[in-house]
């Protein structure tokens, strides 16, 4: 496991990495992220997944004072997480990104752990880096799940990670560009790491810090999801 430091000088860095938000229905949290994220030079790129709330409201106020630094995508209808990503990740490819991060809108990330996340990257020894949670630290419930998805994802996409469904990752753009994503749902973070082993990429683990709370306790992958999920991939293997 490697771990690296933040650069000391690190503006022109920021400037090349676009940060992709997946959000629905977290106008509780939406603002301190994205407010965060704007301060500290990143360029993001939100997609509100057809939230009922006022996720979408409070992401066009930041557009319209940081039109230079955010862009604003919707869907109509609430379509998955895994459509979510694969619209910001697309999005990102377009715009002039070196390095792609994926982040949840939910507050259970650490900003400051983007440019470590990155570091990989920049130094050219990976292709793709798993912001990797420390499963001590993990309340059970959710704890038991991600287990059962590394498991899964063992089993159904051939690669062994310490941390599957992190929610934080970065890619090269040459990486977030072979990325064939087709999983509506919390199943894609499993077919993000088939896809690393199926297109050769090199992958790093790095660990980050997660802040929980109840908030960002009751989002995210737990047991009920990782079964979902598992029974999904069986129907599929027997078509």
């Amino acid at each position: 496991m490697k771990t690296t430091e933040p650069p000391q000088n690190s503006s022109e860095e920021q400037k090349g990495i676009y940060i992709v938000l997946p959000a629905y229905n977290e106008e509780k949290t939406i603002k301190d992220v994205m407010g965060e994220l704007i301060d500290l030079g990143f360029n993001l790129i939100v997609v509100d997944d057809g939230s009922t709330d006022n996720t979408y409201r409070v992401s066009r106020n930041f557009l319209k004072s940081h039109p230079s630094q955010v862009s604003l995508y919707r869907h109509p209808i609430n379509r998955g997480l895994g459509a979510t990503l694969r619209t910001g990740i697309e999005a990102a490819v377009s715009h002039e990104s070196d390095i792609i991060v994926t982040f949840d809108a939910d507050g259970q990330h650490h900003s400051q752990d983007i440019l470590p996340l990155c570091q990989p990257i920049i130094q050219g020894e990976a292709d793709v880096v798993i912001g990797k949670r420390n499963f001590k630290e993990m309340p059970f419930r959710k704890k038991f799940g991600n287990v059962v998805m590394n498991i899964i994802t063992l089993i159904f996409y051939g690669k062994d990670v310490d941390d599957s469904q992190s929610g934080l990752r970065a890619f090269n753009q040459k990486a977030a560009g072979l990325m064939e994503l087709h999983s509506r749902d919390y199943g894609v973070s499993s077919e993000i790491i088939g896809e690393v082993r199926r297109k050769d990429l090199r992958m790093i683990e790095v660990p980050v810090t997660t802040i929980y709370t109840d908030y960002s306790l009751s989002k995210g992958t737990n047991t009920r999801v990782g079964l979902k999920i598992l029974a999904r991939l069986i129907r599929n293997v027997f078509k």
